[in-house]
């Protein structure tokens, strides 16, 4: 039977509402609580915020953060170029305040009025292109006609005439990876560029910044890769099996089947550090304390150092030292303050236990960066300061030099006998020995060790060095109780004699300043072992670091090698001390004592104990070079 007209009306209508809702979004009803878009409000800020994809000379387009103070005009620009998120160091909060916006090491700058500009390096977060750790420049290790230096140089470009705002000079700053990108710049610097502040800097990654320290390779750096190179974003660090990173890596053997049992082999940089593990081409020609030699900029150039600085030691006073050599000096000024690894940028009051006169982060930011900045990017009044500055930790403030070193080391500390340490060569021949066992290697902070436990990671450097005192396998000698300041203004120099019964080793040397058993000002720092000097060769490199070769078991062999630049008084009631050891672990890998063509490629039958014997003998006297200085007056 025929269904009336509206029966069938109902039912197509039905059938639509059916499908309607069917397609309609759930919870429709009432208008909700959140905007499809929401602005904040921006009249009430002091500074205006420009995103920006700035053209390279290739086509790429890099992610550039501009923040403008709205009073500027005729403002000076300061650039830093980052592989760690310019939209994150740029936004560190909402607040209206440009002060409060940006990291908190820019705080001055931001006070100053100056035009603040954050960039993602090419092929990170939200740049265009492809990302290279640390891409070397053009040459050998890069064929392409681009690098960070033309990077940076076409951002300049661009900067000084799209911002209105400004005077057209411009300033870098950055540290760390950040200090690496400065340095770049000055290979071949826009005219625009005035001045630079490289903190930090990753300059040489073999000899003593992030990835070796003179062939020991350094094992945390496999987080560091993974975060970086996982992903254009933000990366993973390795996942742990154990809380104790001292037992994640022992039980994991070499580094190479550690990092290849993580993913590592995925990633282009930990394959590149497994296929140079001595200091060939591939390092040499991306060494910018040679190439910045090589290539001297008229940029007025402020290199940063932290003494205790737990990443790069080696980049900024190395650098410096290179262009004095080259007759580049003056351009050039050198600080070494009281730090820990980029701590110029947060607050310095303190490392670890050591407490100083105010924040000597801020004293480096505002009298020493600002007033240089203003005389380079401002026409403002000269500066005035000093070659160097380097903070004395041991009597608590800024010292100034017109030259550095201000001593060289050429006062020798010989091991004697007894575990002692004198001014005077042993007179007969003597020798200690202890057994060193890659099962058992000497850790170097207190267990557990945990690299993500960043107090820890930053203050390593000084950590009291009697959680290791005693142990059978570190030698430990000390000076008599001075009675008079010794000075020391430069880098010493381990110079140990030994033999082992393998056929390579580590040598680990720590210069250290024994506190009195009793510090009425300071309680906790009585009897104190704090490291002002540590270092580490890995020993098939003591005849050249491009051609490592087998130790000859039990024939003594002269080990020579610089440690960091100290600024130190030894004051009277202390102790010298040195410590000699063969592991730093985990912070460097096993030496497996036995010689095998890389250590990245170490079978468990290669770690193998053995017994290493140091020489304190007239014709081979083991010593610690000291730069001292002279009849010093101690203020």
């Amino acid at each position: 039977m025929r269904k009336p007209a509206w029966v069938a009306l109902t039912a197509l209508l039905a059938s639509c509402n059916a499908v309607a809702l069917a397609q309609a979004p759930p919870n429709q009803g009432p208008p909700g609580d959140i905007p499809d878009h929401f602005a904040r409000p921006v009249a009430q800020d002091d500074y205006v915020r420009r995103i920006e994809m700035i053209p390279m000379r290739d086509g790429v387009r890099l992610y550039t953060v501009i923040v403008i103070p709205k009073a500027a005009q005729g403002a000076p620009i300061v650039l830093t170029r980052t592989p760690y998120d310019a939209h994150k160091a740029a936004a560190d909060s909402d607040s209206p305040l440009m002060t409060e916006v940006l990291r908190r090491g820019d705080e001055e700058l931001a006070q100053a009025g100056y035009i603040r500009v954050y960039q993602d390096v090419r092929g990170k977060y939200r740049s265009q292109g492809v990302y290279e750790m640390t891409r070397p420049p053009r040459g050998p290790l890069n064929a392409s006609a681009t690098d960070d230096t033309t990077d940076a140089w076409d951002t300049i470009d661009w900067l000084v005439k799209h911002v209105p705002q400004s005077n057209g000079r411009v300033g870098m700053i950055g540290s760390s990876y950040e200090g690496w990108t400065v340095v770049m710049a000055l290979l071949h610097p826009h005219p625009a560029l005035k001045a630079a502040v490289p903190e930090s800097p990753m300059v040489d990654g073999w000899m003593g910044d992030d990835w070796f320290h003179y062939g020991a390779f350094r094992v945390p750096n496999y987080d560091y890769i993974a975060e970086q190179t996982e992903q254009k974003g933000d990366g993973d660090g390795v996942p742990r099996a154990q809380y104790d990173d001292y037992t994640t890596f022992l039980e994991a053997g070499a580094v190479g089947a550690y990092a290849n049992a993580a993913g590592l082999d995925q990633l282009g940089w930990s394959r590149k550090l497994q296929a140079h593990p001595a200091y060939d081409s591939f390092w040499q020609d991306q060494a910018l304390d040679r190439l910045v030699a090589q290539h001297p900029s008229d940029v007025p150039t402020m290199w940063e150092q932290g003494m205790w600085d737990q990443e790069d030691m080696w980049g900024a006073n190395h650098s410096f030292a290179a262009l004095k050599r080259a007759g580049h000096e003056g351009n050039n000024w050198l600080v070494i303050g009281p730090w820990f690894h980029s701590q110029v940028g947060a607050d310095g009051r303190s490392l670890g236990p050591l407490l100083w006169q105010g924040d000597t982060a801020q004293q480096f930011r505002r009298d020493m960066v600002l007033p240089f900045f203003r005389e380079h990017l401002q026409d403002g009044p000269p500066a005035n300061l000093p070659r160097v500055n380097f903070y004395e930790p041991a009597l608590n403030h800024w010292q100034s030099y017109p030259d550095w070193p201000a001593a060289q080391a050429s006062t020798p500390l010989y091991l004697r006998d007894g575990y002692a340490l004198s001014f005077h060569k042993p007179a007969a021949a003597g020798s200690d020995s202890y057994v060193s066992d890659p099962a058992r290697p000497v850790p170097f902070e207190p267990r557990p060790a945990r690299f993500d436990d960043r107090a820890a990671w930053r203050t390593w450097l000084v950590h009291d060095q009697r959680f290791v005192d005693g142990r059978p396998d570190v030698l430990t000698y000390r000076s008599a109780v001075l009675d008079k300041p010794i000075k020391l203004a430069g880098a010493p120099i381990a110079d140990i004699v030994e033999s082992t019964t393998g056929t390579d080793t580590d040598v680990v040397v720590k210069l250290i300043d024994v506190f009195p058993g009793q510090v009425r000002a300071q309680p906790g720092m009585g009897g104190y072992e704090l490291p002002i000097g540590t270092d580490i060769l890995r020993g098939r490199y003591a005849h050249g670091f491009t051609t490592p070769s087998p130790i000859v078991a039990g024939q003594p062999q002269h080990y020579r090698f610089t440690l960091p630049n100290v600024n130190y008084t030894i004051l009277p009631g202390h102790r010298i001390m040195v410590q000699l050891q063969s592991t730093l672990f985990p912070l460097y890998d096993r030496n497996p004592q036995t010689y095998v063509a890389s250590m990245f490629e170490a079978k468990p039958s290669d770690y193998r104990a053995a017994t290493i014997t140091v020489q304190h003998a007239p014709d081979a006297a083991s010593a610690v070079w000291l730069p001292v200085v002279k009849d010093a007056a101690i203020k």
